[in-house]
């Protein structure tokens, strides 16, 4: 091995490591530079510098292309506005200036007829009325929640004569409220019977102001025959006074027997109370049929 002249080992020259010592021709005492090495190491220099710039450029260009990518995807997010910025706004569609649009009338579904306006005054009630078609049969069942009772249907009456119809102060109460028709039943379970009377006004307001005139002692008389007994002519009875429209309708219940009629015979009660709704319910759908026939009309 040879040394330089400081004593130590002598330096390779390496082209890449700053202050590296330049290897000199040995051979000569002039130290004259090996310019060939000289300028191949130049070369190595310049061939790497450009690879370097080459691969950097690539890299700067995909940072570009992944930045527009994302700006892009930002414009068409949900978060933002749904127009992207700088684009102009679409243009209002402009209404129809030679087209011209369909025109409908204005539709309406007329209300529902109210089936008391027809049995509320004569004008309209018009069906035909009768102590038959009011309680048509010759038996009526009553279905109750703890099962049915039947009540068997006895003799019927119609009278103008609304007075005759009646007992105690019921006759005048009939007369002074202008009453046309009393139409009576009577039906029998056992050893109950019931009569129900049913008294004709022109107008509801008559009808309503009969049932506010009747007390205690007005009664709708009893109606025996065909096979049914007098009763309640001199016992004591169980009576019942409404109205609805423009009919007033009573009940009297009582026994065939004769006997007097207490707070404990509730079976008399249920009699008259059975008899007294379904009276009503009879009024109420002679109003139904006629309303149903006006408006199929």
């Amino acid at each position: 091995m040879s040394y330089g002249q400081q004593g130590g080992p002598q330096s390779q020259w390496d082209p890449w490591k700053p202050h590296s010592q330049q290897p000199w021709d040995g051979g000569g005492t002039d130290r004259t530079p090996d310019w060939a090495a000289l300028a191949e190491a130049s070369e190595t220099r310049n061939k790497r510098r450009r690879l370097l710039f080459i691969g950097g450029g690539a890299v700067a260009t995909l940072a570009i292309g992944t930045a527009v990518a994302m700006a892009v995807v930002s414009a068409s997010g949900g978060k933002g506005s749904d127009q992207p910025s700088g684009l102009p706004a679409s243009a209002d569609i402009p209404s129809g200036t030679g087209t011209a649009e369909p025109s409908f009338e204005p539709t309406s579904v007329p209300p529902p007829l109210d089936p008391k306006d027809f049995i509320s005054s004569k004008t309209k009630d018009t069906a035909p009325l009768s102590a038959d078609t009011l309680f048509p049969g010759t038996q009526l069942t009553i279905k109750l929640t703890s099962g049915s009772t039947v009540y068997k249907k006895g003799p019927t009456a119609d009278t103008k004569s609304c007075s005759t119809a009646a007992k105690g102060t019921l006759g005048k109460v009939l007369t002074d409220n202008d009453c046309t028709r009393v139409l009576r039943v009577t039906y029998t379970k056992d050893n109950i019977a019931v009569t129900v009377g049913v008294a004709v006004f022109d107008t509801e307001a008559q009808a309503s102001k009969a049932k506010k005139d009747a007390d205690d002692r007005s009664i709708i008389a009893s109606l025996s025959g065909d096979g049914v007994k007098a009763f309640c002519n001199s016992a004591f009875c169980r009576t019942t006074t409404n109205s609805y429209g423009r009919y007033a309708y009573f009940t009297t219940a009582g026994f065939l027997d004769g006997k007097d009629v207490t707070n404990k015979d509730r079976a008399v009660f249920t009699a008259g109370d059975n008899l007294q709704r379904f009276t009503f319910n009879q009024i109420r759908r002679r109003g139904e049929a006629q309303a149903s026939a006006a408006a199929s009309e």
